[in-house]
């Protein structure tokens, strides 16, 4: 596992592309950028560990984080550290996996998170 490319689970998808048609964000990566920003707001761990990637979106980290690469790194070795994890590459990416799912979930399970609005009012209250 690593940071060069980005996969997602087929639920994952699946609610990504409802959000898509409600939020009118057309970006796989913008989505899941708010998706990883609201879990790690969430100071507790995210139960599912294992997570099987199997849909057909895969997007590079650099296409994922964009121009603030070196921002979201941070903020996921950070979590590591947090965790009692060492920053190693193989638990940063499995971080960024867990993370990236759980905030999907919650942008999927939240009436109010499904506009733009309503994710910008999540993460930052």
């Amino acid at each position: 596992m690593s940071l060069d490319s980005v996969r997602l689970s087929q639920p994952a998808k699946d609610r990504l592309s409802r959000l898509k048609r409600t939020t009118g964000i057309t970006q796989w990566n913008v989505l899941c950028r708010w998706a990883l920003a609201l879990s790690l707001k969430d100071p507790s761990t995210p139960l599912v560990k294992d997570i099987v990637t199997d849909s057909n979106v895969e997007m590079s980290w650099k296409t994922f984080a964009g121009q603030y690469q070196d921002i979201y790194l941070a903020l996921l070795k950070q979590r590591c550290v947090a965790d009692g994890e060492e920053p190693t590459d193989e638990n940063v990416a499995k971080v960024l996996t867990v993370h990236l799912h759980r905030g999907i979930g919650y942008l999927g399970g939240q009436r109010e998170l499904a506009t733009v609005e309503g994710m910008v009012a999540a993460v930052t209250a």
